[in-house]
């Protein structure tokens, strides 16, 4: 039995070049990316693998090129390793849609749609409700939350033991981030211009909310862990009730990564573009071999990840 888990980035993942290597190499990939740029109306291809990179980090753009790339290689794998057989999967935030498109509950044209449609959200409400993020390293959980009650900065995303992420308005943030400087080792502003992941984006909600009644959805033929719950996700009235409430949740990564081990997961395959869950899976248990699958080189390193879940 398999104790293999597929996971998937989410935001701020991104990187020029991305899925080039899988494009030029693979016809699954080409195909995928080719019925991306003609369903989308623009060319999300040439995005990826040539930018310019302030166009592939905005909210609207990222989060479909991330959901290409990633399913574009999952693709690939299918073709070029029909033996690797997953029995979980988890994502990121934007990521858990892509877990959820890889393990077959959605579509990939019906994933694009609700994708497209939750990322134009996101920015939209970004722009009328401007919010910042910020992420804190090194520091414990009840020095962060003693701090979110003087500046009324939230907790948003559960990332390691020593890494968690807060949401909030921009005066929120700052007051945070001056607080922090002093005692953590790192603060580090996001590179977003909204509140994600706190109660901010509820406008994006309800928009999403409406773009999930519009798609058909099945139970995913894997677990997929919900980021809200850090448990599976089972039917698909619950799919769209969690990925509703992903937007003004906090995303509860490290419990997800722990309900993965404790499942039996011992091996994680991080799909491009993959550098950002790997780490935090080492911080969050060393024990779990992890193989980055950025490009089709990166193949052979399934074999050890095979003997390890086997």
């Amino acid at each position: 039995m398999s104790s293999l888990a597929y996971l998937f980035p989410g935001q701020g993942a991104q990187a020029v070049g991305m899925g080039r290597a899988w494009y030029e190499r693979s016809p699954e990939a080409k195909d995928l990316y080719h019925r991306a740029n003609a369903r989308l109306g623009f060319d999300l291809a040439a995005l990826c693998f040539e930018g310019p990179a302030d166009e592939l980090a905005k909210t609207e753009r990222c989060q479909l090129a991330l959901f290409v790339t990633s399913l574009a290689a999952v693709e690939s794998v299918r073709a070029l390793a029909p033996e690797l057989s997953p029995a979980a999967a988890a994502g990121l935030s934007l990521g858990e849609l892509t877990a959820l498109a890889a393990a077959g509950a959605f579509s990939f044209t019906d994933g694009l749609y609700l994708v497209q449609a939750r990322a134009e959200a996101m920015a939209e409400c970004a722009a009328r409700h401007p919010g910042a993020m910020l992420a804190v390293v090194g520091l414990g959980r009840d020095a962060i939350e003693q701090v979110c009650r003087q500046t009324g900065a939230l907790m948003a995303n559960f990332n390691a033991p020593d890494q968690l992420v807060l949401s909030g308005s921009v005066s929120a943030i700052e007051q945070a981030e001056a607080a922090l400087k002093g005692s953590a080792k790192r603060v580090v502003r996001l590179e977003v211009s909204g509140a994600f992941h706190s109660p901010m984006m509820q406008p994006a909600a309800d928009a999403l909310r409406r773009a999930l009644e519009r798609i058909s959805i099945s139970a995913p033929r894997v677990p997929v862990i919900s980021n809200v719950t850090a448990q599976p996700v089972a039917t698909p009235e619950e799919i769209r009730e969690l990925l509703v409430k992903q937007l003004v949740s906090p995303v509860l990564w490290e419990p997800s990564v722990r309900r993965l081990v404790q499942q039996g997961i011992r091996a994680c395959v991080e799909f491009p573009p993959a550098r950002v869950l790997g780490a935090l899976l080492r911080r969050i248990d060393p024990a779990v071999k992890t193989v980055l699958l950025n490009e089709p080189d990166d193949l052979p390193k399934l074999a050890s990840v095979l003997a390890h879940s086997s």
